[in-house]
């Protein structure tokens, strides 16, 4: 491995077929001084998830005001999250305010434009997107300059209830006015580009463990390290390996031979006891609820990974596209697909369903968050050093409401932010005052961003309990 001997404190292992990065490490080259190293500062990273279809309403906003609140039943799956969260109240996506039902609220979510009613693929969106402004800025410091995943594939057509095409509705990240940043939906796919060197001759080679494949050059990697960074790499290693054997699981469950595979079986044995709940049983495998948990939390523990290791620092994920029909029928309590439920006309059993879709959603959020809080980096987690945002381009689903925003900002941006708040601003407040701030954070500022009137007040300041609405 090159840079053995004159190792940086970000390394890399390769192997044939393979390019592994690796986390955080202390231990550093003769030549650099202990000042030099006590003023190294982690990279600050940024997620942002979005949610389709708006929430309910009346179970979403918390009661109470800055560090005294309490969170709502939507939100109470963030309990043990509470001290890393903000909660913000009164935000406005004002450009996406025009009438129109899903698209323009989604395409338009991180460019806070209004987008141009079109039915062909002449898409133009009127702005790039906030994450890939920082995107092409600092994008050149990571392998990925930034790593759009997804669950549902782009959808195509025409939407002539509102006289939009659909393909607006499968995309929030957008490198152009005119040019949408593909989203990768399947896990393995999306690891292949992130830790294999050349993707292209990937599905011709034997499907060996990128583990495997840079082992030798670990293990000399391993005897020039400390003790402490010996069990970093170890950790970082298993946590890569784990994922794999997972996307390889849910490969082989998706395949016909599944049931009569004896290889799935021993599988199911390695992967954990979490797979091995929802899947020791092969014929009941389509009634349960891990099929599509699974595939977002695997999406999710990839963009864990991009950060462990930085691949990238930027990133974003759509839990599904506009209009999203998902059927959530594996939610307790639920009968039914997503979109459908969200227009429930005030109706007490379909408002019902619709928290319990939401707080499903804050679930699979407060997943992504622990999973960043439990990877120490330095003195500080993962999560300390990010920021990740959740949140939906509406508000009530059945009225279209791009007022009041949905949104939670986790982590603490590497000291930018200070949480444990619910903080409510001025109605009407723009929404891309949110994005200035957390340009800021990422180190890429700008003077103005869309409609924004300055920085979002007190994002850092914890003695800010937030503005009366």
């Amino acid at each position: 491995m090159s840079g053995l001997n004159t190792m940086t404190r970000r390394t890399a292992l390769k192997g044939v077929g393979a390019i592994l990065a690796l986390p955080l490490l202390e231990s550093v080259s003769p030549s650099q001084s202990k000042a030099a190293v006590a003023n190294l500062k982690s990279p600050v990273r940024m997620a942002v998830l979005y949610m389709p279809n708006g929430v309910n309403p009346k179970t979403w906003t918390p009661t109470g005001a800055g560090s005294d609140f309490q969170l709502s039943r939507a939100l109470s799956p963030l309990q043990e999250n509470k001290d890393d969260i903000l909660i913000l109240t009164g935000l406005f996506n004002k450009a996406t305010d025009t009438g129109d039902g899903h698209y323009v609220k989604t395409a338009a979510f991180l460019t806070g434009t209004t987008i141009t009613r079109t039915t062909g693929s002449e898409l133009r969106c009127g702005g790039v997107s906030m994450d890939q402004l920082v995107a092409q800025r600092i994008g050149n410091l990571t392998p990925l300059p930034s790593l759009e995943l997804g669950i549902e594939p782009v959808t195509t057509g025409v939407d002539t209830n509102v006289g939009y095409t659909r393909l607006y509705g499968s995309h929030i990240a957008w490198a152009t006015p005119t040019t949408p940043v593909a989203k990768e939906i399947n896990p393995q796919l999306a690891f292949d580009r992130m830790f294999r060197s050349n993707v292209a001759s990937a599905n011709y080679l034997p499907r060996k463990s990128v583990v495997d494949l840079v082992l030798e050059d670990a293990k000399r990697l391993q005897s020039k390290v400390s003790q402490a960074d010996r069990i970093k790499v170890s950790e970082y290693l298993d946590s890569v390996r784990s994922v794999e054997k997972r996307i390889d699981f849910e490969e082989r469950r998706k395949s016909a031979e599944y049931k009569s595979d004896p290889l799935v079986i021993r599988e199911i044995e390695k992967v954990g006891a979490r797979i091995k709940d929802y899947y020791s049983d092969p014929a009941r495998a389509s009634e349960r609820s891990g099929d599509h948990t699974e595939h977002v939390r695997l999406m999710i523990d990839l963009m864990v990974l991009g950060f462990w290791s930085d691949s990238t620092r930027v990133s974003t994920f759509m839990f599904g596209n506009a209009v999203s029909g998902k059927n959530f029928s594996f939610v307790e309590g639920v009968k039914g697909g997503h979109h459908q439920i969200s227009h429930h006309e005030n109706d007490p059993e379909k408002m019902e369903q619709y928290r319990r879709i939401n707080s499903w959603h804050v679930t699979q959020y407060a997943y992504f968050l622990q999973r960043l809080k439990s990877i120490k980096e330095g003195e500080k987690t993962l999560l300390d050093n990010s920021m990740v945002l959740f949140g939906a381009g509406m508000r009530d689903g059945n009225a279209h409401d791009p007022h009041n925003l949905p949104l939670i900002l986790g982590g603490r941006g590497g000291g930018a932010l200070a949480t444990g708040r619910h903080l409510t601003y001025e109605k009407n407040t723009p929404l891309c005052n949110l994005y200035r701030s957390m340009l800021d954070a990422m180190g890429t500022p700008v003077d103005r961003f869309s409609d924004s009137t300055g920085e979002l007040q007190g994002l850092g300041d914890p003695s800010f309990q937030g503005l009366k609405t």
